[in-house]
């Protein structure tokens, strides 16, 4: 059975959060991300602001009556953010690049599917769907280098990695989109 995605602008998504808060465990909980559960009790927090934000955006993968992925994004505000992980990605792009190519774009905020469902098409129909109708085609995301299967997944989408962490595999690289203009000039890594 291909899931049905469901496309949420607003709270509406909240009335999932039990739902959401599952599928978040069933994603981050384990190897490489090894997040604990306070951490999606905490996503469920910021997901109540979330929905606030402009641009707000995500989508639902739904089987049946269950979830078994969502997408969460919104826009990015100017000047960019300083909280969180935005320090290292305006680090890796420079203060210009970061500004033109990452404010006012869509950025991708969590992606997470059930284990059952990796390899289905799930994530791409779930990211495809939050970045639809990006500002001018412009989306972007931060994700842990730690997690080669997430980047080699991102790239199959046909993301660019616009910033390249140490060569330890620690850090977050930044992405853009298949469909932003800024992607013909990111830098390869070394």
């Amino acid at each position: 059975m291909t899931p049905d995605i469901s496309v949420f602008r607003d709270e509406h998504l909240l009335e999932h959060s039990d739902a959401l808060r599952s599928v978040y465990v069933d994603a981050f909980c384990a190897p490489p991300w090894n997040e604990d559960e306070g951490k999606a009790t905490a996503f469920l927090g910021r997901l109540v602001e979330d929905v606030k934000r402009p641009g707000f955006t995500a989508a639902a993968a739904f089987s049946g009556p269950d979830i078994v992925g969502f997408a969460t994004a919104w826009t990015t505000l100017a000047p960019f953010p300083n909280d969180r992980c935005y320090p290292q990605a305006a680090a890796g792009l420079g203060s210009l690049r970061t500004t033109e190519w990452l404010c006012r774009a869509r950025e991708i905020d969590e992606l997470a599917v059930r284990p059952a469902a990796h390899g289905t098409g799930v994530a791409a129909e779930l990211l495809e769907a939050v970045t639809a109708d990006a500002p001018e085609g412009r989306s972007w995301l931060l994700t842990s280098v730690r997690s080669s299967r997430a980047t080699a997944f991102y790239r199959r989408q046909g993301w660019i990695q616009a910033t390249h962490p140490s060569a330890e595999g620690k850090g977050i690289a930044v992405f853009l989109g298949p469909r932003h203009p800024a992607r013909v000039l990111a830098a390869p890594p070394l």
